[in-house]
């Protein structure tokens, strides 16, 4: 599968499954600018791009700013043109029990997860419309579908995620733009890594398939439904998850 002379723009893209997705991206041939929320972020992208041979660059951006947003894309198109392929990665976890959460906590999680994905999707319709292609992939979380003890603002902005998915599928199609979620389940990271092995096991014992993720599984889905394979595939939310949730 070859996404050459497609132009892709990642958010949240120096760690991770973003930073998965951004490499796998461009290793098949797509220019990609992925973002961070830091100066030091994204030239570690930068040059990360440089090492693996991605035609791309890193660029700061805050999602919870419409005017940082607007400045984004006029940035990338003076750059690159207009993205065809958004993935919209970037989020954050404030977790909580309910009686102990704090406004804040509720309100940096909607809006870092999911008025984030409003704000750019809105500029970036706008190109895949007069291209009259574009794939536009929303990752979203197991716990959207399942819920988690502690992360009802988390699952909350999730699950509004796949709601806005399949709205927007349902607007955009009749112009050859897709819109879809890839939910993963538990995917190794720092963070997983840093578990204590009891809890670690507790969360194994779970899953059918008995590990974890990798975020390179992730970004396969997500090139999977940019690329030819999932030219028919809208609306819908893919579950990565080993069989902790099926759906």
């Amino acid at each position: 599968m070859s996404l050459a002379g497609k132009i892709a723009l990642v958010t949240g893209g120096s760690r991770g499954i973003g930073a998965a997705i951004a490499d796998a991206l461009g290793e098949r041939g797509a220019s990609v600018v992925a973002t961070a929320t830091t100066p030091e972020g994204a030239e570690s992208i930068t040059e990360r791009f440089a090492t693996r041979g991605v035609e791309g660059v890193g660029m700061v951006l805050d999602v919870r700013s419409a005017d940082a947003v607007a400045a984004l894309f006029e940035a990338v198109g003076e750059r690159f043109g207009a993205p065809t392929i958004l993935v919209n990665n970037a989020g954050i976890t404030r977790d909580n029990l309910l009686l102990r959460m704090k406004d804040e906590e509720w309100q940096e999680v909607v809006d870092t997860n999911l008025n984030s994905v409003y704000r750019l999707c809105r500029h970036a319709v706008r190109g895949m419309a007069r291209a009259r292609w574009g794939r536009i992939v929303n990752i979203g979380s197991v716990v959207g579908a399942m819920g988690n003890v502690g992360q009802s603002n988390y699952a909350a902005a999730k699950a509004g995620l796949e709601g806005f998915t399949r709205a927007l599928a349902r607007e955009l199609g009749s112009r050859n733009i897709t819109v879809n979620t890839v939910a993963p389940g538990f995917v190794e990271t720092d963070m997983t890594a840093k578990l204590p092995a009891e809890q670690r096991q507790a969360l194994l014992s779970r899953i059918p398939l008995e590990r974890f993720g990798r975020a390179e599984e992730i970004a396969e889905v997500v090139c999977f439904l940019v690329g030819d394979g999932g030219a028919y595939i809208t609306g819908e939310t893919i579950h990565v998850n080993g069989g902790l949730y099926m759906a």
